[in-house]
């Protein structure tokens, strides 16, 4: 059974920091990416930021890019992403995700390419 459990996130002024973790259980295959979206109220899912298990290769959404940060810790079976400048509109509920890299266009982004998901944690940057 694959379980992707999230946490990390609360709530932080404009300009902050906050690291998310994404634990992962379950999931067999060799060669997959891990991702993380973030959906805020009345908007649809958006890809953040996106891993490879092969060689590390990152991927980044251009709203996010230079700020955030994903990288994986295999020994923990964990992904992280740091968040670093924090904006108002950084503000929703983030999920991290996995799939094989069959299945992935890593450079897309795009939460149809993830069959498994977290519950999610909420993010919100507020003065």
């Amino acid at each position: 059974q694959v379980q992707l459990v999230e946490s990390g996130g609360g709530k932080v002024q404009p300009g902050g920091s906050l690291r998310l973790s994404c634990a992962v259980s379950g999931f067999r295959a060799t060669y997959y990416a891990v991702a993380w979206f973030r959906q805020a109220p009345g908007k649809e899912r958006e890809g953040v930021s996106c891993i490879r298990s092969d060689d590390a290769s990152t991927y980044y959404a251009d709203s996010v890019k230079g700020r955030f940060t994903i990288s994986r810790d295999d020994a923990k079976n964990t992904v992280y992403l740091q968040m670093n400048g924090l904006k108002p509109e950084d503000t929703a509920v983030y999920y991290c995700a996995i799939d094989t890299l069959e299945r992935v266009d890593v450079r897309r982004i795009s939460r149809h390419d993830f069959g498994f998901w977290g519950r999610g944690t909420q993010v919100t940057v507020s003065s």
